[in-house]
């Protein structure tokens, strides 16, 4: 039965009777890289008629592209500036958040790093530049190099305020376009240090470091025992309607939350 409603959605389409629906969703990497189009795969295939563009170039441009029009919903892995509602509501958009999951950005080093365990203190001093070297925080002698998103990105900013307690990034810190790249980068450099969502820890090359005895899990995010958790969000313009409001509602179901869980971010319950 289910072959044979595909094949006539097919058969109609072609035909013209079957409107095709196009779902343009931009922002956050850290959900664009690989949940959401896991979560696009699976939608097309109970709606045949639809289709997507996904554009993951950092939370700031799924925002922006709300306020602009330009997306029916735009990713983050951050809340939205006070500064981006007011610039939304300028332009008769209200910037509607909708929960979709939640992360723990881990803090990676290079597999053969001899560090065992950070302080957030530790990690505090590495990211803003105050420890440089290794060997101040228990590792051998070696320049630290210090991989981080860029600035249009949402886990750029949770970052800071969740790790930095607001404070700048070190001028050393070298800016990656998304968490496969920081990943990259780690695992080819033994003095590497970076962060990443949950999704991409099992990664080649790396591993995690415990910071004050935790460890990013499910169990340690939901129970906040994690300090660097945060939920991450689809944005809308008011009430998403049309074909965006069912992809937000596949999101939430428990067919689309299991594909949260399954790629490795922590379902909303």
């Amino acid at each position: 039965m289910k072959k044979s409603t595909l094949i006539l959605a097919a058969v109609l389409a072609t035909a013209g009777l079957v409107r095709a629906e196009k779902l343009v969703i931009k922002g956050s990497d850290t959900l664009g890289a690989k949940l959401v189009p896991q979560l696009a795969e699976e939608y097309k295939a109970k709606n045949p008629g639809t289709s997507f563009e996904i554009a993951a170039e950092g939370s700031t441009t799924g925002i922006t592209a709300i306020i602009d029009s330009t997306a029916q919903i735009g990713m983050s892995s951050r809340r939205a500036k006070a500064t981006e509602m007011s610039g939304g509501q300028a332009k008769g958009v209200s910037l509607k958040p909708t929960i979709v999951a939640y992360d723990g950005m881990a803090v990676i080093v290079n597999a053969n790093s001899p560090i065992a365990a950070l302080t957030k203190r530790q990690v505090k001093q590495i990211f803003t530049g105050a420890v440089s070297d290794w060997s101040a925080v228990g590792g051998s002698p070696g320049k630290i190099s210090i991989y981080t998103r860029n600035t249009s990105s949402g886990t750029y900013s949770d970052w800071k305020e969740l790790a930095m307690d607001k404070l700048d990034y070190a001028p050393s810190s070298q800016k990656m376009a998304g968490n496969e790249q920081i990943v990259s980068e780690v695992a080819k450099n033994p003095n590497g240090i970076g962060y990443v969502g949950l999704a991409y820890i099992h990664a080649e090359g790396i591993k995690v470091i415990p910071i004050e005895g935790a460890i990013p899990t499910k169990e340690s995010v939901i129970a906040k025992k994690y300090p660097y958790a945060r939920p991450t969000f689809y944005y809308t313009n008011g009430e998403p309607s049309g074909e965006a409001a069912k992809f937000v509602d596949f999101t939430l179901s428990d067919e689309g939350q299991k594909i949260v869980e399954k790629v490795g971010f922590v379902p909303i319950r």
